[in-house]
């Protein structure tokens, strides 16, 4: 595991301002007690690394103090801006939870701005929120403990699961999934199964995964009008809330250039906090399926979050 060290804790009054180092700071629900940016959202806590710090020196022409980009907490040891939403930083019971990397410029609001004509921080720096509090000071450390995105593809065949021929769509739609998360930067645990057309099994399986907090399950096969062709109507009936946008924009995208697409009957939707995505069982349209689901998912994530970037 990652440590980052904390070079400086910092507090500002007021928004749009440099923070002053102090002794110690107290997180808690709200962010920082006492700082200008805590409340009840998800930019509660900012950090920014001494190895995007000292880019600016130059361009200042002088040595910059901690907390005067408006970070509450100045650290060293790894660039942070490399991490992404939903990381975490740990330092005893306290817990925070990467939100979001950058932000928009308070341009001519920002002190450093006015300075330096320039600033570090809307590139580099991130924001938390806390999800344990506690007391923290310059010299503890911090460790670095990046999101796993937990993902579970269930391949839905009769003769797929009695051996009789190859699965290839959930093969192909688990290194589809890898090679999406890992370039962008995403640490990725991927589980393929196969089972029969099976409601019972199925069901079963979905809440088994839902309950352990899977972030993601996709689905292939069973999504036609054939007697055997349950997936849907499975999956439907536990979702918490049903996407529709999706699957219709996918058939209605592919299905102007080949009717057959309009029969299929594909769903997605959340139960819990796990997105849950029903795919055809053909290996073309499980790639046609995937390149558009992929493009909503790290929104997808934010919102079910409860993360409010607009």
């Amino acid at each position: 595991m990652q440590k980052i060290k904390v070079l400086s804790v910092n507090i500002s009054e007021k928004k749009g301002t440099i923070k002053i180092p102090v002794d110690r700071i107290i997180l808690s629900g709200i962010g920082v007690e006492g700082d200008a940016h805590s409340g009840n959202w998800h930019r509660q806590v900012s950090l920014l690394g001494k190895e995007s710090f000292e880019k600016m020196e130059s361009s200042a022409g002088r040595e910059l103090q901690y907390g005067e980009f408006a970070e509450n907490i100045t650290t060293e040891g790894f660039p942070l801006f490399r991490m992404k939403a939903f990381d975490r930083l740990i330092s005893g019971k306290i817990l925070l939870e990467v939100t979001q990397i950058g932000k928009k410029c308070h341009g001519n609001n920002c002190a450093i701005m006015q300075e330096i004509g320039n600033c570090v921080m809307p590139k580099e720096g991130i924001f938390c929120r806390v999800l344990s509090g506690g007391e923290l000071q310059s010299g503890d450390i911090l460790e670095y403990q990046p999101k796993i995105i937990k993902v579970h593809v269930i391949t839905l065949s009769d003769r797929a699961s009695q051996g009789i021929y190859e699965d290839k769509s959930g093969p192909l739609l688990k290194k589809l999934s890898e090679e999406f998360f890992i370039e962008n930067g995403r640490h990725v645990e991927i589980e393929n199964t196969i089972i029969p057309d099976n409601e019972v099994q199925l069901r079963d399986l979905l809440k088994e995964l839902i309950g352990k907090n899977t972030d993601i399950v996709f689905t292939t096969g069973g999504t036609g009008i054939g007697p055997r062709d349950i997936t849907p109507d499975v999956v439907k009936s536990i979702l918490d809330k049903e996407i529709p946008g999706i699957m219709e924009m996918i058939r209605v995208k592919y299905g102007m250039e080949f009717p057959n697409a309009l029969i299929s009957r594909s769903i997605a939707g959340v139960a819990g906090k796990t997105l849950i995505y029903a795919l055809p069982g053909n290996p073309k349209a499980v790639k046609e399926y995937a390149d558009e689901i992929f493009k909503t998912v790290e929104h997808s994530f934010r919102m079910l979050n409860a993360i409010d970037e607009h």
